[in-house]
C-alpha cells in the first residue's frame, strides 16, 4: 500500500467525488466511500470509483441479524472492496458470518464505538465504563470472531495494538493540529495516530474541504 491515508469521500455527489479523488489519487492510497455515496449510487458507483485504481473502502457499518449481514456481504462480492466495515455490536456470530460471506480479497473490520460518541453518550446508551473500555470489549471480541481488524479513535489505538499487534487498525476522526474538530470528540494528528499503531488513517474533510486537496494529502502524507 502506497499510503496509509484513505480519503473519506462522505458525498452523494458523484462528480464531486471523482475530481477529489482524481486530484489526490497519486497522494492517498485509497478511497473510503460511505453511506452517503452509497445509497445515491449503489454498486455502479462504487464501480466508477474503482476504475480510478485505488482500493476502496466501502464504509457500510452493516449492523443486522448475522444471516442478514452475511447474505449483504455476499451480495457485495461483485465489487469486492478492500475493505468492509460491520458494527461489532452485532456479536460474534454475526461477525464470523460477515468474514465467511467475504471475498478473500476483503479485509472485514468491525467499527467498536463511533468518533463522535465520548463516555457520556456510552452512558445515555446504558453502558458502563470509559470509551476505552467499551472499544478494548468489541476489539477483544472482533479478534476472536476472526475478522480483520477494528475501527477505533487514536485515543484507544495504542491500548487495541498491544492487544492486537496484529490486528488492522482502522483511524478515522483524524484532524490537523490547527484544525476543526466538525462533529468528531475523540480525535488524535495523523502523525500521533500512525504512531500508536494504526493501520490507515481516513482523513476526510482536512482533504477534502482544503482549497487544494491534493497539496492538502500531501502535507498530511510529509508528516508521517
Amino acid at each position: 500500500m502506497s499510503s496509509r491515508i484513505f480519503v473519506a469521500l462522505d458525498t452523494p455527489d458523484l462528480a464531486r467525488a471523482k475530481t477529489i479523488a482524481q486530484r489526490v489519487r497519486h497522494h492517498v492510497g485509497g478511497l473510503k466511500l460511505g453511506l452517503e455515496f452509497f445509497c445515491a449510487h449503489g454498486q455502479a458507483g462504487v464501480r466508477e470509483m474503482a476504475a480510478l485504481g485505488l482500493p476502496i473502502f466501502l464504509d457500510l457499518k452493516l449492523h443486522d441479524i448475522p444471516n442478514t449481514v452475511a447474505k449483504a456481504v455476499h451480495a457485495l462480492s461483485p465489487v469486492e472492496p478492500a475493505i468492509l466495515t460491520i458494527h461489532a455490536a452485532g456479536g460474534r456470530a454475526m461477525m464470523e458470518d460477515a468474514k465467511a460471506a467475504a471475498g478473500s480479497h476483503t479485509k472485514v473490520v468491525a467499527v467498536t464505538m463511533l468518533t463522535s460518541l465520548d463516555d457520556a453518550d456510552l452512558s445515555d446508551t446504558g453502558i458502563a465504563g470509559s470509551a476505552q473500555d467499551q472499544v478494548l470489549r468489541l476489539a477483544d471480541l472482533a479478534a476472536e470472531a476472526g475478522i480483520d481488524g477494528i475501527v477505533c479513535s487514536g485515543a484507544e489505538v495504542a491500548a487495541v495494538h498491544a492487544r492486537w499487534p496484529k490486528g488492522f487498525l482502522v483511524i478515522p476522526g483524524v484532524r490537523l493540529a490547527d484544525g476543526p474538530q466538525g462533529d468528531q470528540k475523540r480525535v488524535v494528528t495523523p502523525r500521533a495516530a500512525a504512531d500508536a499503531g494504526a493501520s490507515i488513517l481516513v482523513i476526510g474533510r482536512p482533504i477534502t474541504a482544503a482549497a487544494d486537496p491534493d497539496a492538502a494529502a500531501r502535507t498530511i502524507a510529509a508528516t508521517l
